[in-house]
């Protein structure tokens, strides 16, 4: 038995070390989003088994009768006996399912098997050896609720999700005590056996699968028709009763067979980002905004006194020079509106000509019209004048205006004669 503690506490140490070198810190921890999941917890619970006395006083009991029968010193150093141990632990599994009613809160109903076997050998005075034992044996059904706690109520700078359970126990058959002297069996009351507390930490999780730890305590009282007399030597002779709880440490492996869909990324939705860790996050940020703020703020004070100090001495040079510069200005002003009026009589002067000239032309295209008129007047009266054929006076209409004759064409040469001929 003493190998048998040494191995478990080496479990215990070998489980808790895995499952801080698998255990996530990042913000997927915050919620269990599965809404129907099934586990398996195994544990190592430390039974609150009071009654194991009567087993050690039973060996005490034959060890003192094997000295007692010894008729000499080597016989009676033959004589040897190990002891129960004084606590008893064992490795309980429980399977079962869980179901999400709402966000962080979970009924669990599952069921489990406790098995916690002691055994021991005791050496007579022939060296002949005898063992000795007892089991006990449970099958408990619970029903659990788990309330998933806020991260800003209770937390850890790596994140995760704690949570506290409750249980209510009922025993199946197979609850009993089987020992080398007898068997015990346990009622199965309707009402229940005992309860159960714990508190638990969502410490690792990929994807639908996620590891807890649990401590707790829990008590699970059984009851026999039958007395402890019946199964060890000198027992109590009344009805025999014991207790399967204690303390555990458990590890719960969770799978979501059903599970919430997924949310987008919080860094690509601005909407979904009420998480306690996210609400942290941007506290922290604007801290260091308005740290840099009032750095920034005091940097530029400094700057503008030194900038207010340069400006009254460059206000001071640029009123002198503006003084000297709207005097060029106005002096400027007056000479370009001198020049602009010579430019404007010159302009005028230059219209009047043009007007002049336009007038003139006028009145010689008007005089040279009106020459026209009096020729063609005087022609139309020269020819009413001339007399016709018959002695009478013909008045003739305006002479046409007839193409411009053409010189008349040499008479070819043979047709010209000569003065001799």
């Amino acid at each position: 038995m003493k190998f048998g503690f040494r191995t478990s506490i080496f479990l215990l140490a070998a489980l808790l070390f895995t499952a801080n070198a698998f255990a996530a810190d990042d913000e997927k921890l915050d919620h269990d989003n599965s809404i129907l999941s099934i586990f398996v917890q195994p544990s190592i619970s430390f039974l609150s088994f009071s009654e194991r006395e009567y087993f050690q006083n039973a060996i005490d009991t034959i060890y003192y009768g094997f000295k007692g029968s010894a008729v000499n010193s080597a016989e009676s150093l033959n004589v040897a006996k190990q002891d129960f141990q004084k606590v008893n632990f064992c490795f309980p599994i429980t399977a079962g399912i869980q179901f999400q009613v709402m966000q962080d809160h979970f009924i669990s109903a599952g069921i489990g098997f406790i098995y916690d076997h002691e055994s021991v050998v005791l050496t007579d005075r022939k060296s002949s050896t005898h063992s000795y034992e007892y089991t006990l044996q449970g099958v408990p059904f619970f029903l659990e609720y788990r309330l998933a706690l806020p991260p800003n109520f209770i937390t850890l700078s790596t994140g995760g999700l704690f949570s506290i359970g409750v249980r209510w126990y009922w025993v199946l058959p197979g609850t009993e005590i089987y020992t080398t002297w007898g068997y015990l069996g346990a009622k199965t009351p309707l009402y229940g056996a005992g309860f159960g507390v714990s508190l638990g930490y969502l410490f690792a999780s990929w994807k639908y699968f996620k590891l807890y730890g649990d401590i707790g305590f829990n008590s699970i009282s059984v009851k026999s028709d039958k007395k402890f007399s019946d199964i060890v030597p000198n027992g109590p002779n009344e009805n025999a009763k014991w207790n399967l709880g204690g303390i555990q440490l458990q590890i719960r492996a969770s799978f979501g067979v059903w599970n919430k869909p997924k949310l987008k990324d919080d860094d690509d939705d601005d909407d979904d980002d009420d998480s306690p860790r996210r609400i942290r996050k941007k506290k922290l940020a604007a801290d260091s905004t308005i740290a840099d703020s009032a750095k920034v703020a005091t940097d530029s004070t400094v700057a503008d006194t030194s900038v207010t100090d340069t400006t009254k001495a460059d206000t001071t040079k640029a009123d002198t020079s503006k003084v000297a510069a709207d005097s060029t200005i106005a002096d400027s002003l007056k000479n370009v509106a001198a020049d602009t009026t010579k430019v404007t009589d010159s302009l005028k002067v230059a219209n009047d000509s043009a007007k002049v000239v336009e007038s003139k032309k006028a009145a010689k295209d008007t005089l040279g019209a009106a020459a026209n008129t009096a020729k063609a007047v005087a022609d139309t009266t020269k020819q009413a004048k001339k007399p016709d054929e018959n002695g009478s006076k013909k008045i003739e209409e305006p002479a046409k205006k007839e193409p411009a004759k053409q010189p008349p064409e040499p008479a070819p040469k043979d047709n010209v004669k000569s003065k001799g001929d």
